[in-house]
């Protein structure tokens, strides 16, 4: 199957009626804590980084009260979350800068979150998005995952298929479509087993003409 332009547009507008309002799945109450949470979200789902900032964000929700705890007492309040060593490293690190640096606030640029440990262009766009207005798109597993199969937009690395959406979708789609992408890579397009037979976008996605062929 060819996937042609008309195909990934149409692919878009049933995205967009599927998942219509879909946002974030993480938990939190401030710039910082949306920061914190999605740099524990990596290689760890929402719902168990939700359960973890539960115990933590009560009463460690600015980087001052964060860098009241030692780096074993943050350890063991994430240790249920993977790579919590790196994390706990990171999190000091940044809660370090952004009160030496920005008075405790997080920054609205990308060039300045890209200068906090832990955090790479996939947080940044998330953190621009969600808390700043700023059309972005962040590529996770999921919308890696969904835009290579589907065709929507293929690349070897994260930047690549950003760019490819990028110039695929208005820009003023762009955040709106970041969920579209990542809920239907956790409910329907999983990484293993894919729903394809339930997929709104059966019939114009190539993997899911192929798995259906079997």
């Amino acid at each position: 199957m060819r996937v042609t332009l008309a195909r990934r547009r149409e692919m878009l507008q049933l995205l967009s009626k599927d998942y219509q309002g879909a946002t974030t799945g993480l938990e939190f109450g401030s710039s910082f804590e949306l920061l914190v949470a999605v740099i524990l979200s990596a290689q760890c789902t929402d719902v168990r980084v939700n359960i973890i900032t539960r115990r933590l964000f009560p009463r460690w929700n600015t980087p001052a009260k964060m860098l009241l705890l030692s780096v074993t007492e943050l350890e063991e309040l994430i240790h249920d979350c993977g790579l919590y060593r790196a994390k706990t490293k990171n999190i000091m690190a940044t809660c370090k800068l952004l009160q030496e640096n920005w008075q405790g606030e997080v920054p609205g640029q990308m060039e300045e979150l890209l200068k906090l440990p832990g955090v790479g262009r996939k947080t940044a766009n998330v953190m621009l998005s969600h808390q700043f207005g700023v059309p972005a798109i962040a590529v996770d597993t999921h919308v890696f995952r969904v835009a290579n199969r589907t065709g929507l937009a293929r690349g070897k690395t994260p930047d690549e298929v950003e760019q490819g959406l990028m110039k695929l979708i208005p820009r003023s789609d762009w955040s709106a479509a970041h969920h579209w992408l990542i809920w239907h890579g956790r409910k329907i397009c999983r990484a293993r087993s894919p729903l394809c037979r339930q997929c709104s976008l059966s019939q114009l996605c190539p993997a899911a003409e192929e798995a259906l062929e079997k």
